[in-house]
């Protein structure tokens, strides 16, 4: 009873908190996004460079949003969440949507188009982002008010989002002669890109977000189902623009964690499958081998090693598990177009698929975490392993950068296993294709936004190109594996020549490993070829330079500033022959 009397007591008061919080606290965010992307364009304008963290525009805009908060919302006003819960939610979402903005616009954290561009392109970039932050706080401005207003619709924001959209496309069209040439996207996927961040923020800063049909948040889970087990998940192509390369729908494995087990600690693998590139070799493969270009008849991985469901084999056999199949022959960079091979029109859709899977898998694991209490769903605590094998180690080089930039999980590190997309030198090969494919299956804009010229195909291209925005958090770097005698990879990579391809292989090792968040673990099997690595139960145990691969990844996620590469020479020189020595110090 003594209990119950200051809750009767207090109930209108309660009820004045309540509603105070949940109209203040999404119009302090959107505020704070408006104040640090106001500091952002003035940190490259004075400095060429991104604000510092210490920042004291910065500094105070965050401020500012907590003390807001705090003055309005009690615990368990925002949802089940605690007031603290609530501040660390909507500082970490100021910070973070303010944050892809500028690298979708400046080229990464690093700033990289911005530093490279004339006069002339800067003044493009800047009014881009100007423009871009404003139709995002006016967007939110409208939304916020509907919500408060207690009869919101999509109807009813629909015509005042539209005209934003519209005039941002304009606006910047007009500013910039060629938006695309300098970072990858033309001002209509510039605009829906930001268009996306506005429903991700609505569905942070509010506890309710009513009848609007969100595309990202808990609303907008797809899917239900069982903890610890895998179930198949067909994509509404519809909805999400996926298709695989026969016509059919996009389909994907998930296992959430097993209850008792975080939801946010998550393994992402992409399947491999080679890559069919002109006419003769796409047909011949739909002919013989028609499964390739589906994922409707994918059953959940079984295998071992980092996939192991088993916690004596594996320390992430409790993580939320996602397994994306490979249907369209893209090295899952195709941008969602259909290319013409003579006779046959293939889907290039693999980056589209990849990228709704994982929002889909976002989602629901945001509204289930909500859901548990606590602190909810924070993107910035989350930890993912996200790679591939083969053709999906390729995929894992061209989509890594959408997962910290765009989906902003900053503690994802990378594992391209087997697809190190190196360059055999010749027309026909890595770079040739990547100058001919990333037009044709419109790859282009999904690429970084400084780094998507063909030879941006090229994992080492790639990595020095990456590596500056790298280790903004402990967990984020690359984690690359191959067997060093991969006949597979060889060929997939167009090498003739076995000594070519390896001698290739210790060179980029050597002129990348010491970049940062950089790292290597090459096996050393030289008796036959081993194509993948990390699922290979033996190889998993087993030891180059004295660390377990398992013991290795492990350490990728919980102590990962003292993770180091692990090469060795092997036997290779004495073996096979024309193998030369690595032309820098590594383990005999």
């Amino acid at each position: 009873m003594l209990l119950a009397i200051p809750a009767s007591g207090c109930d209108s008061d309660d009820n004045a908190t309540t509603t105070a919080c949940v109209t203040t606290a999404p119009e302090a965010l959107r505020v704070c996004i408006g104040e640090l992307n106001e500091a952002v364009e003035a940190c490259y304008q004075s400095s060429d460079a991104a604000c510092q963290s210490d920042d004291p525009n910065v500094t105070a805009a965050l401020v500012a949003l907590a003390q807001t908060v705090e003055s309005n919302c009690a615990d368990g006003d925002f949802g089940s969440l605690s007031v603290d819960a609530v501040v660390g939610r909507l500082q970490n979402a100021c910070s973070s949507e303010s944050a892809s903005l500028a690298w979708r616009t400046y080229g990464g954290p690093q700033g990289a188009v911005w530093l490279e561009t004339s006069d002339d392109e800067q003044a493009c970039l800047a009014s881009a982002h100007q423009t871009i932050s404003t139709m995002v706080d006016e967007a939110l401005a409208a939304i916020n008010t509907c919500l408060a207003s207690g009869e919101c619709s999509d109807a009813a924001v629909a015509a005042e989002r539209q005209a934003l959209i519209d005039s941002a496309v304009s606006d910047i069209e007009a500013a910039c002669q060629d938006l695309a040439a300098l970072i990858a996207v033309s001002p209509s996927t510039y605009v829906d890109r930001a268009v996306h961040q506005v429903d991700c923020i609505t569905a942070t800063g509010h506890a309710d977000t009513g009848s609007l049909a969100l595309s990202c948040g808990p609303s907008n889970a797809d899917f239900e189902a069982p903890r610890g087990e895998y179930v198949q998940v067909v994509v509404d192509g519809d909805k999400w623009g996926t298709l695989c390369g026969d016509g059919t729908p996009y389909a994907f494995q998930v296992r959430l964690a097993p209850e008792g087990e975080r939801l946010d600690r998550i393994i992402i693998g992409l399947e491999g499958g080679g890559v069919c590139a002109f006419e003769e070799d796409c047909g011949a493969r739909f002919e013989s081998n028609p499964q390739l270009f589906n994922a409707l008849d994918n059953e959940p991985p079984a295998a071992g090693g980092i996939a192991s469901n088993d916690p004596a084999e594996s320390p992430f056999a409790d993580w939320t598990k996602v397994f994306l199949p490979y249907c369209n022959q893209d090295v899952f960079a195709g941008g969602g177009v259909t290319e013409e091979l003579g006779a046959l029109q293939l889907p290039r859709y693999g980056s589209v698929n990849l990228r709704a899977a994982v929002r889909m898998v976002r989602d629901v694991i945001w509204k289930l975490m909500d859901e548990e209490g606590g602190a909810g769903f924070r993107p910035d605590e989350l930890i993912a392993l996200f790679g591939g094998w083969s053709a999906g180690g390729y995929g894992t080089l061209y989509n890594y950068h959408w997962l910290l930039d765009d989906l902003q999980w900053p503690r994802t590190a990378a594992f391209p296993d087997a697809g190190g997309a190196l360059d055999n030198g010749e027309v026909l090969g890595v770079r040739g294709l990547g100058v001919l494919k990333v037009p044709a299956w419109g790859a282009m804009p999904n690429l970084p936004p400084y780094c998507f010229a063909g030879d941006c195909a090229l994992g080492p291209v790639l990595y020095e190109a990456i590596s500056p925005r790298l280790k903004q958090v402990p967990e984020q770097q690359f984690l690359i594996l191959s067997n060093q005698k991969d006949n597979t990879q060889q060929r997939d990579s167009f090498f003739d020549d076995e000594a070519t391809f390896i001698n290739t292989m210790r060179q980029s090792y050597c002129d990348t490993k010491d970049l940062n968040g950089i790292n290597y673990y090459y096996t050393s099997v030289s008796s036959e070829s081993v194509h993948v690595v990390s699922i290979r139960p033996e190889l998993w145990v087993g030891e180059v330079d004295g660390e377990v691969m398992r013991d290795w990844f492990w350490r990728a996620v919980t102590e990962p500033d003292t993770l180091q590469s692990r090469v060795e020479e092997g036997d290779f020189v004495e073996v096979i022959e024309g193998v030369e020595s690595f032309p820098c110090e590594v383990a005999p």
